[in-house]
């Protein structure tokens, strides 16, 4: 078993950043790819990102490439995602998620979920 605990959501207004951060226990932390998903109230929860093991791959949907960054840190079992000119579409409830394979859904585990709100 994987347990996934995200952090840093909140309140921020448009333009605005955050940091979501992701903490990692239970298995080797390096042997899991991981990935950032987002889901909104009606909608299905959607891919935001991905990082591959070493963290030198990345992959990201298009409503967020040139504004987030998603990187990990192996030593610390964490995974990050820099949230940058925010948007109020991008209010949501953000989730971390790990898999032993590259993904884009349907990952092994998931966290709890934090809440983004952009306010205008």
């Amino acid at each position: 078993q994987v347990q996934l605990v995200e952090s840093g959501g909140g309140l921020v207004q448009v333009g605005g950043s955050l940091r979501l951060s992701c903490a990692a226990s239970g298995r080797t932390f390096s042997n899991y790819f991981m990935g950032w998903f987002r889901q909104t109230p009606g909608k299905e929860r959607e891919f935001v990102a991905t990082i591959n093991l070493s963290g030198s791959v990345t992959n990201y949907a298009d409503f967020v490439k040139g504004r987030f960054t998603i990187s990990r840190d192996n030593a610390k079992n964490t995974v990050d995602l820099q949230m940058n000119s925010l948007k109020p579409e991008d209010t949501a409830v953000y989730y971390c998620a790990a898999k032993r394979s590259y993904f884009v859904k349907e990952p092994d585990y998931w966290g709890q979920g934090t809440q983004v709100t952009v306010s205008s």
